[in-house]
């Protein structure tokens, strides 16, 4: 039996019987994205997989570098940080990376604290696109910067002055592919062995970055991918005595790293929702709809987008990264892509994501928000044609700019209390003003720099 047949508790026992294993690992995904997790004994997981186990749900109750969050009311002190029930998904195992026939499994939240869980929050919403009679399909694609460091290395430089795996700005370069091209094989055979294929990898522009396309799927299946792809991108990496950063704008010198989401919806016949021939773009009915939600939408969900401070020092003009909330046919400076042409092409990429996005937050906001547009039958304002940065636009259609005007934002949505539950949208805002009230302790090398001799 192979990972991909698992489908059922007693098909993952048998194949962790047959290989002999002692222990297998399972992991789960916090509110930033982080996948953390833990090797587990035969017998404690055969148990868990009928009866599930208990995780300390100080993983929802901390931040990325393991802070405790004052001004969460599911989990802090106040609750003494207890045990909260998990469930495995059988059907996600993988094999894992170089680990010799070592078995990964990912988990969920249960219970109250399925409220707030990332990957449950994804199925939420996929389960609303169901009852609307639709099958969601996605692929999630990576921009990452790769360098010549290590954790330890960068650390002793203050992530300063590193040294990127190539020279010099070269998108797309088959000179960049082949040289390195055991670092690509590597990367592609990885994608393979984790079950999260690539469609399509090449160098992007700016020094050492790279552009990762995850193969299309089944929403769920799609935010599973994404997520394992980058974790194990970093492992793969630190392997090869590499380091490799999903920041969106690591560096004022070059371009921010995206996290692009192509999105369409299939009737439950296997039909395409989003195609209608005789419409202008072949877009139907119930593509201009979800496109007007994610449009209309975009400014109240953004921190689910872009969920950290970082964020937005990558969307500003002129570096690819659209700025207000625009749509276009093929129109790579606008917000939302429409890609026309048959039933097999038709959709949307939602074009504002970064690489630093929790993928089961920002595929849950981009889906999310299209079925509530089209519940709502709402239309899209005007198309963009030319350059979206030089031409102005509607004022509701202005993207906050900061992580702190955000989540103030998603804190009033009555849309995001109804699409995720008003328990997520209070844990979530919660841990974003945190976020932004760390950064706000700490004084930048650029106020130094402006204001330490002259002010």
């Amino acid at each position: 039996m192979e990972p991909r047949d698992v489908k059922t508790i007693d098909d993952a026992k048998v194949i962790i019987n047959d290989r002999g294993l002692t222990h297998v690992k399972v992991g789960l995904f916090d509110n930033d994205g982080v996948m953390r997790g833990k090797y587990m004994s035969k017998s404690k997981f055969f148990s868990s997989l009928e009866h599930g186990f208990a995780f300390c749900d100080v993983v929802l109750g901390w931040d990325v570098k393991d802070q405790l969050y004052d001004n969460t009311q599911y989990t802090g002190w106040h609750t003494g940080y207890p045990d909260a029930p998990v469930r495995i998904i059988p059907d996600s195992c993988r094999d894992v990376l170089d680990e010799g026939g070592m078995l990964l499994f990912i988990a969920e939240f249960a219970g109250p604290a399925e409220s707030i869980c990332p990957r449950a929050t994804l199925r939420k919403v996929i389960d609303r696109a169901d009852e609307m009679g639709f099958d969601a399909m996605a692929a999630l694609e990576y921009e990452f910067f790769l360098f010549n460091e290590t954790p330890h290395s960068a650390r002793e430089k203050g992530f300063k002055n590193l040294e990127t795996v190539t020279p010099d700005w070269f998108g797309y370069s088959m000179i960049r592919n082949s040289t390195y091209s055991d670092l690509y094989k590597s990367i592609l055979a990885m994608a393979e062995t984790m079950d999260f294929p690539i469609e399509g990898i090449h160098s992007e522009t700016g020094p050492g970055v790279i552009e990762a396309a995850i193969a299309v799927d089944h929403a769920e299946a799609a935010g599973d991918k994404a997520a394992l792809f980058k974790t194990y991108m970093k492992v793969l990496a630190q392997k090869q005595n590499l380091l490799a950063t999903f920041m969106a704008k690591w560096s004022n010198d070059y371009p921010g790293q995206s996290g692009h989401i192509h999105l369409s919806i299939m009737n439950k016949d296997g039909s395409s929702a989003f195609f209608d021939s005789s419409q202008p773009h072949t877009m139907s009915k119930a593509q201009r709809h979800f496109l007007a939600g994610q449009q209309r939408l975009m400014p109240e969900l953004l921190c689910m987008i872009a969920p950290s401070v970082n964020s937005y020092s990558r969307m500003i003009p002129g570096f690819w990264a659209p700025t207000d909330a625009t749509w276009g046919i093929e129109n790579r400076t606008t917000a939302l892509r429409v890609i026309s042409g048959s039933a097999k092409s038709q959709r949307i990429e939602y074009r504002i994501g970064a690489a630093d996005a929790n993928p089961y937050l920002a595929l849950a906001a981009a889906l999310g928000s299209g079925l509530y547009g089209i519940a709502r039958e709402w239309e899209p304002y005007d198309a963009v044609t030319g350059n979206a940065y030089e031409q102005p636009h509607p004022e509701e259609l202005g993207l906050p700019r900061t992580l702190w005007d955000a989540t103030q934002r998603f804190k009033a949505s009555q849309a995001a209390r109804e699409l995720f539950g008003d328990a997520f949208v209070e844990h979530f805002a919660a841990s974003r003003e945190w976020e932004d009230r760390e950064f706000r302790k700490h004084v930048t090398d650029w106020e130094l720099n402006r204001y330490f001799e002259i002010i």
